[in-house]
């Protein structure tokens, strides 16, 4: 049985908890104080007092006077007025997300505390070790080991970015006041530093005014990196690697990196019109500039450090011969056209054309500086000299624009350019005079635009760093990496170029295209270190620096693209149409499967240059044509949402191909990098049922096998989908088939000696998959986790799991030691065919139950909507993407997330538990209990399964649920609400029986006692949003009220810790 059934409730000392929670509510009561006055204070503390007595009496037993203090607390909500209810919201909502800070703080905290740490790779290598496992087949595992943490913009997060950012310097002052050191003075100044966060937070809006866009979620991702994982995965590395060498005796391999990130931020376009090609290319080149400029800093503070000469001789020989072609640089006379290199771009984009002739008067005195505004004298200025091309010669009409455009930069000021005749080098100057109107403004402007120009920055970075052959006895490092930093500082320039879409040159010498290119001066400097006795230097900065680079790249997080699969058949529909082949989508499975490996095995381009598509189509095979710019050393897998036959594969594998083939005849040259992994998401439980009879398919036909064995390595990547199978069929059914899916692919695939690779689409809570890290993988089937795992991380998890640089290593370690369990020491399969025969009877009861009340039951659809905000939701501005896949209403076409958001709300958590209980009961009243019991035992899978059903159980309310039931829904459907209530105690009933709990979340005392310090204010925000959901619905275009409502939800989401 296990003791965690929640990754954020580890242990941790609750009297420093409760110590750090008083301070900050006491200073966010001051705050208050100071905001809003006395009066409402005193309101907010009064609700506050009914809601703790409420839950004080509920917790004693003591049902009655509950239920009084309960119906106090709603009347008095409901006499607020709309000031002092947005007052409560706030404040409420505010404590409940400092009550996190403090949660996660305590988490980190006992994690330093602790010896030897649980799940930690020191605890778990030690005891694989003392199990039997030999030192060199742990090591060898551990190396090979690729898991992949997919991060992505599902819209979860409620919390704006800049409230996300102030909470974290929260977070980083209660480390702060941790420190033993600290004298009485500086905790005198802790506290009011904390005070000013404090108030900040509340002097700031909470709500996002405008719907983020994906460049707006991909920002954010890589926020995540710059403020966390970069400073955590070379933290994460050091710890496998001691631990390593501690057990084994060898350290990890530098370039070795267990752990890798993806994103789909920018990439993911399943029902998002908003993710277009054009979308997708800026995000990648985004991605790469952010790794180039974090790749600068670095390489920076390294070069300080390295100031040593001692050296290898082939370290020295390079720094030689950087030295030397430096120097042959600065000599060379023609230094303009120098200076054209190092721009990327021609002139003609950069600067206007060059006059060729001086005017009149060009050769009288000039002045740099004049007082009285009024002076006939010009003033030379400092020209521009970012390109001038030898025997350039302009027609008039550029003569003209070229001074039109230089007056817009200077105002109406004196303009004077240079240009380069071809028979001298000579610098000639062409001079305007300066109006009356010049100002200090305009001179200010052309002092900008010197700075800015290449002379400008030339002479700055003089100031900085003398040219290195003038200074001797040079270190060398600091040569080769002054080296590489001016690469990536072109590197950079040139994605900049790329991104505002001008053209530049393109010459491989002076970029870095590949880590490889990146890695190979950053491994002779660590080698030359190491050989001359500096090791200690080596496996510093450079070491961390190394690690960096082989686990990010060149890109930080390589981006997935997913699309659905009926917009891959229109698209084919669209070319067999123009081809006059008939209709793709009207093939059967057979027809399609023959014209695809036909086409594939062809060599030319099967969609013409000329041809004319609808916009729909015409995005899909931009998309594709952006990939094939991409390749796969910006891209990762191309995913295929509700996939369901091996032509869906074979299609993309297709366009995939005809668009590389296409571009690289345009550039004369093979695309970059290789193909994209095509990988198929099985969603729905149909899709579930057949995933394996797919992925036989697939590999029956030559053509695919092949492939994946040339291209691939032999392995066979495949997505499960934990949100739309649950909200299809229920949490356990879905469960079940997932599990049974797994196995139908593992077994596929080993029939072909082909490699698994499964990618888990799992939510942020339970009903779409979420749940334990640790627990998820060590309860996979097995087999299925054979060192090789991709997993995503969505919305609020991403902050909540690597907001931080201390949980993000946490995590990251118990990825890597839940894997390296889960491969050498597989998960128990069913003992007996018995279990998997009582497994299908409650699940078919579970479905079928969960069905007939979500889909079946004509007025369940009105019931949802009146019960729960979800038609409200929609204000939040969380996400780029439509809450609907289609514009129909019912709940088949709505996503998983508003699904599972909406009932988290409302404290009724339907989706995770319904259907459970009615498939739990009959299996008990078919005498199987106690099998139930063995099995809870005995089966990993089984014992998830119900544990996190009943960590949800222990998070619903039924008096919360019921209070929304009596005042917003209507009479006629209440009767529905109560019988949906009653299925909850059935629930709870079986799911302790099968536990052998006595009460729900008996096995983890932390997570219920944490839940509880919250519930005073988590009671009091959801009754308040009972409230302004009746005031809202009778006047719907009332901003305050609307502003109330989501506030409440973030105070909510807050509270539960997850949200859809």
């Amino acid at each position: 049985m296990t003791d965690i059934t929640d990754d954020i409730a580890e242990e941790i000392s609750f009297q420093s908890f409760e110590d750090d929670c008083r301070l900050l509510g006491s200073l966010l009561n001051d705050a208050l104080q100071r905001e809003v006055g006395t009066q409402v204070m005193e309101k907010v503390e009064r609700m506050r007092v009914l809601a703790q007595s409420g839950c004080n009496m509920r917790m004693a037993g003591i049902v009655d006077t509950a239920e009084l203090l309960e119906k106090q607390l709603a009347s008095e909500i409901s006499e607020m007025t709309l000031e002092e209810a947005l007052t409560l919201a706030r404040a409420f909502s505010h404590n409940l997300n400092l009550t996190g800070i403090a949660e996660t703080h305590h988490r980190v905290r006992k994690t330093r505390s602790v010896p030897i740490l649980s799940k930690s790779c020191d605890d778990t290598f030690n005891r694989l070790i003392q199990g039997g496992i030999s030192p060199e087949e742990l090591y060898d595992t551990v190396c090979k080991q690729v898991v992949e943490i997919v991060l992505t913009a599902h819209p979860t997060q409620i919390n704006r970015r800049t409230l996300q950012y102030k909470h974290i310097r929260i977070a980083h002052l209660l480390e702060y006041n941790d420190r033993p050191d600290l004298s009485h003075e500086d905790r005198e100044m802790f506290i009011e530093d904390l005070a000013r966060e404090i108030t900040a937070i509340w002097q700031t809006d909470e709500l996002r005014r405008q719907q983020p866009t994906p460049v707006d979620e991909a920002r954010a991702g890589l926020h995540i990196v710059e403020q966390s994982l970069w400073r955590a995965v070379p933290h994460y590395l050091r710890r496998v690697s001691t631990a390593l060498k501690k057990h084994t005796g060898r350290a990890l391999p530098l370039i070795c990196t267990p752990i890798k990130f993806g994103s789909w931020m920018g990439g993911d376009r399943d029902g998002n019109p908003n993710v277009t090609a054009k979308v997708t290319r800026d995000v990648a080149l985004l991605s790469r500039w952010m790794a180039m400029d974090l790749y600068i800093r670095e390489v920076d503070n390294l070069r300080f450090e390295l100031s040593i000469n001692r050296c290898s001789d082939q370290l020295s020989e390079l720094a030689h011969e950087i030295l030397q072609k430096e120097k042959a640089s600065e000599d060379r006379p023609s230094w303009n056209q120098s200076l054209n290199r190092s721009q990327s771009k021609p002139y003609s984009q950069q600067a206007p054309a060059l006059p060729t002739q001086l005017p009149a008067g060009a050769n009288l005195p000039s002045c740099t500086e004049c007082n009285d505004g009024k002076s006939q004298f010009p003033i030379l200025e400092i020209p521009r000299t970012d390109y001038m091309a030898p025997n350039h010669q302009d027609s008039p009409s550029s003569d003209f624009s070229s001074s039109q455009n230089l007056q817009k930069a200077f105002g109406n000021g004196t303009v004077a350019t240079v240009s380069n005749s071809s028979s001298s080098n000579n610098l000639q100057t062409v001079v305007t005079p300066r109006s009356p109107s010049f100002n200090s403004n305009q001179l200010l402007a052309r002092r900008k635009l010197f700075s800015e120009s290449q002379i400008g920055r030339a002479s700055f970075q003089k100031l900085l760093e003398p040219s290195l052959p003038q200074r001797p006895g040079i270190a060398p490092y600091r040569v080769v990496l002054g080296n590489v930093k001016e690469k990536l500082m072109k590197t950079r320039r040139r994605l900049e170029l790329l991104l505002e879409g001008l053209p530049c040159d393109h010459d491989p010498w002076d970029y870095y295209e590949t880590s490889e290119q990146l890695l190979e001066p950053l491994l002779l400097c660590y080698e030359s270190l190491q050989s001359c006795g500096s090791g200690v230097l080596a496996d510093g900065r450079l070491a961390d620096l190394i690690r960096k680079v082989a686990t990010f790249g060149m890109i930080l997080m390589k981006l997935d693209l997913r699309q659905e699969s009926n917009r891959h058949s229109e698209t084919l529909d669209a070319i067999t149409k123009y081809l006059d082949m008939g209709v793709y989508s009207e093939w059967d499975e057979e027809k399609k499967l023959e014209f695809l490996t036909k086409e594939l095995k062809g060599k030319r381009p099967l969609v013409p240059p000329t041809i004319v598509v609808p916009p729909d189509v015409k995005e899909v095979l931009n998309t594709f044509r952006v990939a094939a710019e991409l390749g796969s050393d910006t891209l990762g897998a191309y995913v295929i949402s509700m996939a369901s036959n091996a032509s869906d594969v074979l299609a993309v594998e297709l366009l995939q191909k005809d668009a590389r083939l296409a571009l690289s005849g345009e550039l004369g040259r093979p695309c970059p990098g290789g193909t994209l992994r095509v990988v198929p998401l099985f969603e729905t439980v149909a899709d579930l049922r057949g995933a394996g009879s797919v992925i036989r398919k697939l590999l029956s036909i030559d053509w695919y096998r092949e492939h994946i064995i040339k291209n691939h390595n032999g392995h066979q990547e495949v997505m499960v989908g934990y949100s739309d199978s649950g909200k299809d069929a229920g949490r356990f059914t879905a469960a079940w088939e997932l599990y049974k899916a797994q196995e139908g692919v593992v077994a596929a695939c080993n029939e072909f000696g082909i490699k698994i690779t499964l990618f888990h689409g799992r939510g942020g809570s339970v009903g779409r998959g979420g749940g334990p890290t640790y627990l998820a993988i060590q309860s996979q089937p097995p087999g299925s986790v054979m060192g090789t795992l991709r997993s995503t991380e969505q919305g609020e998890m991403v902050q909540a799991k690597f907001g931080l640089p201390q949980t993000a290593v946490r995590q990251m370690e118990i990825y890597t030691t839940a894997v390296l369990l889960a491969t050498v020491r597989p998960p128990q399969p069913p003992r007996e065919e018995k279990w998997r025969n009582i497994m299908e009877e409650i699940s078919k009861i579970s479905c079928r139950h969960y069905r007939s009340t979500v889909y079946e039951n004509p007025e369940f659809l009105a019931y949802f909507q009146e019960a729960t905000p979800q038609s409200e939701l929609g204000f939040l501005n969380i996400g780029s993407r439509p809450t609907r896949r289609k514009s129909s209403t019912g709940i088949g076409h709505l996503r998983a997330i508003p699904w599972v958001f909406a009932w988290t709300q409302t404290r009724f958590v339907l989706p995770a538990w319904l259907g459970v209980g009615a498939g739990l009961n009959g299996a008990c009243n078919q005498g199987c209990t106690e099998d139930l019991k063995a099995m809870y035992k005995e089966w990993p899978f089984f014992q998830s399964t119900i544990d996190l059903i009943e960590m949800v159980l222990g998070k619903a309310d039924i008096p919360i649920a019921k209070h929304y039931d009596e005042v917003l829904v209507s009479p006629s459907r209440r009767q529905l609400g109560a019988e949906l209530r009653g299925e909850l105690v059935t629930t709870e009933k079986y799911v302790l029986v099968v536990s052998g709990h006595e009460k729900l979340s008996e096995n983890n005392r932390i997570l219920r006692r944490l839940f509880e310090n919250r519930l005073p204010y988590l009671n009091s925000i959801n009754m308040l949003q009972v409230e302004i959901l009746r005031r809202l619905r009778s006047d719907d275009d009332n901003h305050k009220l609307r502003d109330a409502l989501l506030i409440t939800i973030n105070g909510i989401a807050a509270g539960m810790r997850n949200t859809g």
